[in-house]
């Protein structure tokens, strides 16, 4: 079995949700949620982790395991690399699973496991078709374009590729979009180097990270899910979330 582990990075300051890891979600903050459906994957060791003390009481609390990392890092891949160097533990592969996805399925995550089966895989992520012209032209959802291996292309906020030939209204019709799901797996070696890579033209383009990764000559493999995932964000996802979870309840 791949020695797998996930790390759940939670930073306790968001500009359009303060506190996002301990908002409640139907009696559970939605930290602990994202926890418990990582914990149910094929991952050795599940792990946030912070720069807050209070998640990190409160993970402890719910008997989850935490550690606690430097606020100064720019990003959430520098925060996963430091808990990993805290951890002392060697592994195969390490998940960065987002702790603002509480209904992340645990065969999202497996099925990016399963890429690592092969020795060739660097970084592996998820791509999810688009069925609507609302999830195609909305620039708040990253698109991406693959080859016929599966691997990454491109990803960009704008719908690609773009077709000459039809109007837009038909694009989805003549060709097969995906969108980009933001769970990322990785090999060590290749996580200790992309921590190290400066901004790229690219990714400060689209406000995209895994594009420094792909312009610094990094392959990104892709697996496909069908499920829909609910980010939190904003206050109104929240709601969402809660709605989601009465109708589950119900």
């Amino acid at each position: 079995m791949l020695n797998a582990i996930g790390i759940i990075p939670a930073r306790y300051a968001s500009t359009r949700l303060p506190a996002k890891p301990l908002v409640d979600l139907g009696g559970k903050s939605m930290i602990q949620r994202v926890v418990e459906q990582a914990r149910q994957a094929q991952l050795r060791r599940v792990v946030v982790a912070t720069d807050d003390e209070r998640i990190l009481r409160h993970v402890l609390d719910f008997g989850g395991e935490a550690v606690m990392t430097s606020p100064a890092h720019p990003s959430g891949t520098d925060r996963v690399f430091e808990a990993y160097l805290q951890l002392g533990q060697p592994a195969d592969c390490i998940v960065n699973i987002q702790g603002d996805e509480p209904f992340i399925q645990p065969g999202q995550i497996n099925a990016l496991l399963a890429l690592f089966e092969n020795g060739a895989t660097q970084i592996a992520t998820l791509v999810k078709p688009i069925l609507t012209d609302e999830e195609l032209f909305s620039p708040h959802l990253p698109k991406v374009v693959r080859n016929t291996a599966g691997e990454a292309l491109y990803f960009s906020r704008h719908p690609l590729p773009y077709q000459r030939q039809q109007a837009q209204e038909a694009w989805l019709a003549h060709h097969l979009y995906f969108r980009h799901i933001g769970l990322y797996a990785y090999r060590p070696a290749v996580l200790d180097a992309l921590t190290q890579l400066p901004p790229s033209a690219l990714e400060l383009a689209e406000s995209l990270e895994q594009l420094r990764w792909l312009e610094h000559g990094y392959r990104i493999q892709t697996a496909e899910t069908e499920v829909e995932t609910i980010g939190i964000d904003t206050p109104e996802d929240v709601e969402r979330a809660r709605q989601y979870l009465a109708q589950l309840s119900s």
